[in-house]
């Protein structure tokens, strides 16, 4: 089964708004005193929630369109790489050499989840 370019970029533009839901959890976290109402009246933890939901509508956009889940899934795995250059970038946290080798690893298995070999 051969996957669209389109399903694959819908993937990628998902671990985007992804990595996005997981930073406004992380600031509405911080800003939520415990209380049930500072996590349903929370506009950054309703902002992840509504970035989740995005990233669903965008994986149902690209299942429509066809392709290999094994191809699919990996180019999701890239929102690790941008929740790491937020992180670093937003809250000064440090990209070690090991997270580096993390991150072309997942680049790497991306790239052979999608290859196929000739025949």
């Amino acid at each position: 089964m051969k996957t669209p370019v389109e399903s694959m970029a819908l993937f990628f533009i998902a671990s985007i708004l992804g990595a996005a839901g997981q930073f406004l959890y992380k600031s509405g976290a911080a800003r939520a005193d415990g209380g049930i109402g500072s996590y349903l009246l929370n506009p950054r933890l309703i902002g992840g929630v509504v970035c989740y939901v995005g990233v669903m509508l965008l994986f149902i956009a690209a299942f429509k369109r066809g392709g290999a889940l094994s191809v699919l899934y990996p180019i999701y795995a890239s929102s690790f790489i941008f929740s790491a250059i937020g992180a670093w970038w937003l809250y000064g946290e440090p990209i070690r050499a090991v997270n580096v080798a993390g991150m072309v690893l997942l680049v790497a298995g991306m790239c052979l989840m999608g290859w196929k070999p000739l025949s």
